[in-house]
């Protein structure tokens, strides 16, 4: 039987990295033209179930952000690419939250000190930069869209002055400073910002082209962007905090359940299309995850991965157990 191992316990090289596989379906990135993404696969096998789809619809009529919420690995982010997918929206704005992630990072970020740079060295001599600042800024009018730069939020109201509206996923909102719920509330109500830099040049200068989050230069006008479609929004929530009431009176609420046998079995399908079999070779891994869900927080992430390598290779048994248990290992340490 052929050793399955690609790095081994010696020291010598060796060539044998020339017999790795392909990856998995959900980890094979391709930059050719025309090759399906990762996030185009990941939408494609998502499994959607019928209370998701009266929910993302009702969204989608109200104009109101969904928060989803649910345990890690239930798919909370995977449901934006799957209506990005569907519905024809283009790539999805991901916003990803931090402990210090604030509105105006979501919105658009201003560099201010690359800006300043620039003017010290038009003219080096200056021994006042303040004052030079006021007498350059006329020369820099035109320049200052190379220092603003739409954030996520930013880049999908200003992309929704077209026909179709943007997915924006801001993700793990539960993260953020307490602050940062209520202040979304004003761009979820109105649709709309202003951007402080452009606004004070607007006589001088109404039109500036920034760029946005995807690297593409747009024009903003007056120094405000305001949506004519409203984003889609997909909020997710590990269940980390509550939010206030103000902020869940304006969402849609969704709780993502673990994923039950039959939706399992679903996902695996999804995943291996090209293997008729999968179902009855995986067999013994899929009851051993639903075993050790029942203890203990799982991701179906760490079952397609088991289900991956062990029904690639000729392993030896003793060799599949202990992939299997150490790829299932619990999402937290509290049981």
């Amino acid at each position: 039987m052929n050793d399955w191992k690609i790095f081994k316990k010696e020291s010598l090289p060796h060539k044998d990295i020339e017999h790795l596989p392909l990856p998995p379906s959900w980890r094979s990135f391709s930059s050719l033209e025309g090759a399906i993404t990762e996030e185009e696969k990941r939408g494609a096998t998502f499994q959607i179930r019928d209370e998701e789809v009266e929910l993302v619809n009702a969204a989608l009529y109200l104009r109101r952000p969904l928060l989803v919420e649910g345990k890690p690995g239930t798919g909370k982010t995977s449901l934006a690419y799957a209506i990005a997918h569907q519905l024809s929206l283009g790539k999805v704005l991901r916003w990803n939250i931090t402990t210090r992630s604030t509105l105006t990072e979501g919105l658009y970020s201003y560099d201010a000190v690359g800006r300043l740079q620039s003017i010290r060295k038009q003219d080096p001599d200056s021994q006042n930069l303040e004052s030079n600042i006021a007498k350059q800024e006329s020369n820099q009018l035109d320049d200052i869209g190379k220092y603003v730069r739409l954030g996520a939020v930013g880049t999908a109201l200003h992309q929704s002055q077209l026909k179709k509206p943007r997915v924006l996923l801001i993700d793990e909102i539960d993260k953020s400073d307490i602050d940062l719920p209520n202040n979304l509330l004003h761009i979820f109500e109105e649709g709309e910002f202003d951007i402080p830099e452009l606004a004070r040049i607007k006589k001088q200068q109404p039109v500036v082209k920034v760029f946005t989050s995807e690297n593409e230069e747009v024009d903003i006008t007056g120094g405000k962007i305001a949506c004519k479609a409203f984003p889609f929004v997909i909020l997710t929530s590990n269940g980390e905090r509550d939010f206030p009431p103000p902020f869940l009176r304006r969402c849609i609420r969704f709780t993502m359940p673990e994923p039950d046998p039959d939706r399992l079995k679903k996902i695996v399908q999804a995943h291996f299309q090209e293997e008729a079999d999968i179902l009855e070779k995986a067999k013994p891994i899929i009851e051993k995850y639903q075993e050790l869900q029942k203890k203990g927080q799982l991701s179906t992430d760490q079952l397609l991965n088991a289900i991956y390598l062990v029904t690639r290779n000729n392993f030896p048994e003793m060799d599949k157990d202990k992939l299997v248990e150490k790829l299932l290992q619990y999402l937290s340490n509290l049981l």
